[in-house]
């Protein structure tokens, strides 16, 4: 089993796809229609009239209906929030539960941001300083790049601009069209960036969550074909990558040599937690080329109370409860002490 490809769960507008195009919106209010009344039915008790007259809205009347029953998505806690849940001080919190980069960004990053002279004035709203050092870090030009507030907004973009028939036609073919590039890093591929340049049909997201360690920040970017890209620019919010995101994003691409350092760390750290893991006796661990390992819980241990009971001794794991994974948990790759701290805690499960 192959968990490269990771579980970046998103929900994007479906209505950004259909434009709400002949959508039968639900009434606002009731408003009751009667035959002409006689005489004697004008004169009904006032309480019977009120009843005739529209009702004032209620919140979920603006909802679309397709989203009044969608299940919400359960995001991982902060620091903060774990500190007060847990009774345990940040620091002392080991946390693999994000697929964060627990080894951060480079120093330049920090003296960037330290730096910065302008945070009242709104952003580029065309990037162009993180399309430039972008365009030299993979080698694409830049009129090919579109950074965006995490590669999600870029997902929701995309959909925003396809036509529902094509977008149709497209999901019947056995081809794959997006590539989502987060965790191409922890790999042994190469990016496909530059075929944008060839395939009309291909898009290609990438992040600065994982390689870069700049998660809270929300930057991500893509490369798209010229004939697409055109019309993203037009649809996309103006001002959608902030100042300090760009800033950081640009400083740390300054610096490969750390990043490379960083990406090398966690390999060697994901092959030290493969192994550890295959010594746990209700564990069966999936080899991955991303910073997570995916495991499968045996021997009839419960997969969610294996993470409440590590989260009691301040480590952060992840469980699913949809059904296809209720029977896994997932494990980033964090640092030395982190793999420690979370071989301490399912040895002591195992007494």
């Amino acid at each position: 089993m192959d968990c490269s490809a990771g579980f970046r769960t998103r929900t994007t507008s479906p209505a950004a796809s259909n434009h709400l195009a002949g959508e039968t919106r639900r009434p606002v209010g009731r408003v009751s229609i009667r035959p002409m009344a006689s005489a004697a039915s004008v004169e009904e008790p006032a309480a019977a009239a009120a009843s005739e007259t529209k009702l004032p809205p209620t919140g979920d009347s603006f909802i679309r209906r397709h989203l009044r029953s969608l299940a919400p998505y359960h995001p991982i806690l902060p620091f903060e929030v774990l500190s007060a849940r847990l009774g345990r001080k940040p620091e002392d919190i080991v946390k693999l539960d994000a697929n964060e980069n627990p080894y951060g960004p480079p120093p330049e990053v920090a003296t960037a941001l330290g730096n910065l002279k302008f945070p009242y004035v709104y952003p580029d709203p065309e990037s162009r300083h993180l399309r430039a050092a972008l365009a030299e870090d993979c080698g694409l030009e830049s009129e090919y790049i579109l950074a965006g507030c995490g590669a999600d907004e870029l997902i929701d973009l995309i959909m925003s601009i396809i036509n529902d028939e094509d977008l149709l036609k497209i999901l019947d073919l056995p081809i794959l069209v997006v590539l989502d590039e987060a965790y191409i890093e922890f790999s042994s591929l190469q990016t496909r960036m530059s075929w944008v340049k060839k395939h009309d049909n291909l898009i290609v997201l990438r992040t600065f969550s994982k390689r870069a360690g700049l998660a809270g920040l929300r930057v991500g970017y893509g490369a798209f074909p010229l004939s697409i890209i055109e019309y993203l620019w037009r649809a996309k919010q103006p001002y959608n990558v902030s100042v300090a995101a760009e800033v950081s994003a640009c400083a740390a691409l300054q610096n490969p040599a750390y990043l490379e350092n960083v990406k090398n760390l966690l390999l060697q750290e994901r092959d030290r937690l493969f192994d550890l893991l295959k010594g746990i006796p209700f564990l069966k661990p999936f080899p991955s080329h991303s910073n997570f390992i995916l495991c499968e819980v045996t021997s009839g241990k419960d997969a969610k109370k294996i993470k409440e009971d590590l989260a009691k001794m301040g480590v952060m794991i992840r469980h699913y409860d949809k059904k296809e994974l209720k029977g896994y948990i997932r494990i980033s790759v964090g640092k030395p002490e982190h793999t420690d701290a979370l071989m301490k805690g399912l040895k002591a499960l195992q007494l």
